[in-house]
């Protein structure tokens, strides 16, 4: 081939050399970039790439400035530039290495078999169309992330699962075409044509069959709600809940998010030996990042840091995200995922883990109803949600304390095989992101000891704690599928041996025949029940509401008089008190995914002192609820004004009336 600086130098090829040369100037701007402003410089030189990619193919064919080597150079920045921007992403998003290596993989794939059947003399055509959307697809989700800098990590890693598939449907598209041309299959156009189309028709066959069957999957496990046993009915004895002897045991209950934050932190940072977080949902915002960085700074000092969450928060909040993966790659950190969300193993789906509490050595734990983020922890602004926390100091116990009973109850859950350790990998370890965020972890470090000071150090908590008789632990089963209701049994043979008064707290009321049914067992006799829970307006959960506003009436059949949360702010504590003896905090809530789907527990304390400080808060929210007097009537305190139902929740309430009013089992 004769030299020609035309074929070369043409227009529309110098700006495919300067899109090029745009790459590491763009690398360079956003590895670097510390703020929005560098990050919307850096999409300022890729809008520019995008421009001259635009505009040199408009040039070359208005002018017939096309050429074989511009033909090839164009595709050749395209990728360049695709690629680029997946390398620079996964110093800010730790999924974006998935995403490149697989388009690493396809372009190497498609670069080797496409040279090959050229060498062989085979016309392919060009991009197919699946090429194309794949393409565009990619291009889409690069554009979203690089103009978007604050994008939520749960966005990406959508936007990424998707490019991936995408990408590799159309990998496997075309090797089906390169298989295809190199057996240069016989056969007129029709019977190809026919092929094609039969294959098509069986495909969509196949995913709808996996649809249905990955529904059926999913639900019939749990259409039917196993029955208390006799066994558990026999062991249970009423009388272990009480005792007149003090255990050794003190107890406060926490009712304020900045505290409940605050004694977490003070708790971690003085372990000296063991920290142990069994959580829901645990995210990096504020609150989430102080806590990381409290778990980091007590595993620096030599203590063993092992933290345990549910697989499907974990897939929204933690997974991808660079924070927990610096964390998980620390010395003295294991973090364990309980039943991560398989799509194969779609009978394991809606078993989730929904307990939370601390441990910090053999001293004090907390436990209670409060996720790991700032709607339930800190002074933060925005939204909150109201819940309830126990401090328990078990310094002198002795024999069986209750943190005993939690720390054996943990240990079965970590055990199980249905707990998979979460981020521990090379691959995770050498991504820039997750480098990155180690970085931020040490800073959030300093910054926590400069703005609490003193106020974690050492503390009496036997001076701001009560004593206590007895404290016992009541949780569910902790395997995966259809449970025995032993937290809602356990509590409501309780509440039946009350003498003068129950009062339970819930945010949601989702109950079948049998809960009523042992609801109106709770309410026989002279003994006041009382029950708090959300208004339909005030009701955070829009299932919830919808359910509670259709069975209300079988509700207040039972006997028991209802109080309904009106001030705004959805109300998400569990707990309970029984005469002046009994108190209880956790994660159980009245509905029927507590009592038969999650692990679930109660700590039930025995204390005149702990029932009295419990009453007095809980009260401190019934003085802003309507007291129910009917189905659609109420007495409203004075100074409470009444919230009323906006048309978008009464819309959202009728829908789910009408398409999923027969899936309350599962919710």
């Amino acid at each position: 081939m004769k030299w020609d600086k035309r074929e070369y130098f043409s227009i529309p090829n110098l700006m495919g050399y300067f899109r090029i040369l745009l790459i590491p100037i763009y690398l360079i701007v956003y590895i670097r970039a510390d703020s929005v402003r560098d990050y919307q410089i850096a999409a300022g030189i890729m809008v520019l790439s995008f421009l001259s990619d635009f505009l040199d193919g408009k040039i070359a064919r208005r002018f017939n400035m096309v050429t074989e080597f511009g033909k090839i150079l164009d595709p050749i920045a395209d990728k360049m530039t695709q690629g680029t921007l997946a390398l620079s992403f996964t110093f800010r998003y730790p999924v974006m290495g998935v995403l490149l290596l697989l388009f690493l993989l396809k372009e190497t794939i498609m670069g080797i078999l496409g040279a090959y059947m050229m060498h062989k003399g085979y016309r392919m055509g060009g991009a197919k169309m699946h090429g194309k959307i794949c393409t565009a697809v990619l291009d889409l989700v690069m554009f979203l992330v690089l103009l978007l800098p604050n994008l939520p990590y749960l966005a990406v890693n959508l936007m990424v699962a998707v490019s991936v598939c995408v990408m590799a449907v159309s990998l496997c598209l075309y090797l089906r075409m390169y298989w295809n041309a190199w057996k240069q299959q016989k056969g007129s156009q029709e019977e190809i044509g026919a092929e094609k189309r039969r294959s098509r028709k069986m495909v969509i066959v196949i995913i709808a069959a996996v649809l249905v069957l990955f529904a059926l999957g999913a639900i019939l496990p749990f259409a039917r709600q196993p029955k208390v046993t006799e066994k558990t009915k026999k062991e249970l004895e009423v009388e272990r809940f009480y005792s007149d002897q003090p255990s050794g045991e003190r107890a406060k209950v926490i009712s304020d998010n900045g505290e409940a934050l605050e004694e977490r932190l003070r708790l971690i940072s003085q372990a000296e030996e063991e920290i142990i977080l069994s959580t829901f949902e645990f995210d990096s915002d504020t609150s989430g990042t102080q806590m990381i960085a409290a778990l980091a700074d007590a595993a620096a000092r030599g203590v063993k840091v092992r933290v345990l969450v549910d697989g499907f928060p974990y897939l929204t909040t933690m997974w991808g995200n660079p924070k927990f993966l610096a964390l998980a790659q620390t010395e003295n950190v294991e973090i364990r995922v309980y039943n991560p969300v398989r799509p194969w193993k779609p009978w394991g789906i809606m078993g989730r883990l929904h307990d939370k509490y601390l441990i910090a050595d053999r001293t004090a734990y907390i436990l209670g109803g409060r996720n790991t983020f700032d709607f339930f922890l800190g002074d933060q602004k925005g939204y909150k949600n109201y819940d309830w926390d126990m401090l328990v100091y078990t310094k002198e116990a002795s024999g069986d304390s209750s943190l005993e009973q939690v720390r054996s109850y943990f240990e079965s859950v970590w055990k199980m095989p249905e707990c998979k350790t979460f981020g521990k990998s090379r691959f995770w370890k050498q991504n820039p992101s997750v480098k990155k965020a180690e970085g931020e972890i040490a800073d959030a470090v300093k910054t926590l000891k400069e703005a609490y000071g003193d106020e974690l150090g050492k503390i009496d908590y036997e001076s701001i704690t009560l004593p206590v008789n007895q404290i016992q632990l009541i949780s569910n089963p902790t395997h995966i599928l259809a449970k025995e209701p032993v937290v809602f049994y356990t509590i409501t043979e309780l509440m039946k041996q009350a003498k003068e008064e129950v009062v339970f707290h819930t945010p949601y009321v989702i109950c079948d025949d049998w809960m009523l049914e042992r609801l109106n067992e709770v309410c026989e006799g002279d003994k006041d029940v009382k029950m708090m829970t959300n208004s339909v307006a005030n009701n955070g959960n829009p299932f919830g509401a919808m359910d509670y506003q259709k069975n209300k009436e079988k509700i207040c059949d039972t006997g028991v008089e209802i109080l309904e949360y009106d001030k705004g702010v959805s109300y998400h504590g569990k707990c309970f008190t029984i005469d002046d003896r009994l108190a209880a905090i956790g994660s159980f809530n009245w509905d029927m995914r507590s009592a038969y789907l999650d692990t679930e527990l109660m700590l039930v304390v025995d204390s005149r002192e702990v029932n009295e400080q419990l009453r007095d808060e809980m009260k401190k929210y019934e003085q802003h609820a309507l007291k129910v007097t009917g189905k659609d009537t109420y007495e409203v305190p004075e100074g409470v004004e009444r919230q009323e139902l906006s048309a978008k929740k009464k819309f959202r309430i009728a829908v789910l009336k009408t398409v999923a009013g027969w899936a309350r089992f599962l919710m």
